[in-house]
């Protein structure tokens, strides 16, 4: 049995995934690299959200990719922790709007109109 879910990155599966598809390979990089490039927001506002993000996605390749580029544009553990902590609130904050629909239904089912 494997030790984890996830493979360590590696070279050969990168060349593997690039081989399999790589003009879609390189169109992603692309869109990658243009995302991540200073604009409106810079770049390292842009990566703190991928963090953020990256959490709420709960991919750990992305976890560690985007916590090395943020560190990579400047960003400190304090802020890294902060972008996390956004991250956390929004999950839960999630299951707390969408207890509104659980509400809903169950009113609606105990009145007799949900039959």
């Amino acid at each position: 049995m494997k030790e984890s879910l996830y493979p360590a990155p590696s070279k050969d599966l990168a060349g593997t995934r690039k081989r399999l598809a790589p003009e879609i390979h390189d169109s992603f990089h692309a869109l990658s690299q243009r995302v991540f490039a200073d604009g409106a927001l810079p770049a390292k506002t842009k990566q703190l959200i991928a963090v953020a993000v990256a959490h709420v996605t709960q991919c750990p390749y992305c976890i560690r990719g985007h916590i090395r580029g943020a560190i990579g544009q400047g960003a400190s553990r304090e802020e890294l922790m902060e972008a996390i902590w956004v991250a956390a609130e929004m999950r839960a904050g999630a299951a707390y709007a969408h207890s509104l629909l659980a509400v809903d239904e169950a009113d609606e089912v105990l009145s007799g109109e949900g039959t």
